[in-house]
């Protein structure tokens, strides 16, 4: 008889990662007031008071955690070497992100739209701070030493944008096709850049740069 695999104790990083991946596959698809700690406990294949005992805080602390790994995963989508032309590589991020999108779509909803009887001004603040991050690797692409008022608000008028295609286009079951709707997002970017460019002479050169790199 062949001997039995070797029972491995997860340490307590491993056991907590375990955890929130449990959370997120839950959270990904369900509203984050319909999970229990039960139905994560379950979903771990562990006990109840075992996921206590790593989120003494129950579901609240559970979610926040869940919450900040997802925002980690976020802002991570957009941290692009800083090689070759400015639109291919806006492009791959956007591929990153809506991928992120498509995988996490109902709990993307709940965490952009909020309303959830979990969210405190704590979890706001995670979700400003994916935006904040996305703001600040765009404007590193962009290589402007010293952005300005305007750069930066169309920057993040832009992202403000993403999100809300996103919400939409998982409203309407994930229509146009995903690479339909990068595109469409990117060319928005190089638009909403043109536009601030007849206003602010630091987007205007930018603009020009962007032209000529493609």
């Amino acid at each position: 008889m062949p001997a039995a695999p070797a029972y491995r104790r997860l340490s307590v990083e491993e056991r907590r990662s375990q955890l929130l991946d449990a959370a997120l596959g839950l959270f990904a698809h369900r509203a984050p007031e319909e999970v229990s700690l039960d139905d994560v406990a379950e979903a771990a294949g562990v006990s109840r008071p075992l996921v206590y005992r790593y989120f003494p805080g129950g579901k609240q602390q559970l979610y926040e955690a869940a919450l900040r790994s997802a925002a980690e995963e976020l802002q991570q989508c957009f941290d692009e070497p800083l090689d070759g032309p400015l639109v291919p590589r806006l492009a791959r991020a956007l591929d990153r992100y809506l991928a992120f999108v498509d995988e996490h779509d109902t709990g993307f909803s709940a965490l952009l739209q909020g309303g959830s009887v979990v969210e405190t001004s704590r979890t706001t603040a995670i979700v400003d701070g994916v935006r904040r991050a996305a703001a600040e690797h765009i404007l590193r692409h962009l290589a402007v030493g010293d952005p300005g008022l305007r750069l930066r608000m169309t920057v993040r008028m832009w992202i403000t944008a993403v999100e809300a295609a996103s919400l939409i286009w998982l409203d309407e079951g994930k229509q146009p096709p995903v690479e339909e709707l990068r595109d469409w997002l990117v060319d928005q970017f190089v638009a909403v850049l043109s536009v601030t460019a007849t206003r602010d002479p630091q987007t205007a050169a930018l603009a020009e740069r962007l032209l000529a790199d493609g």
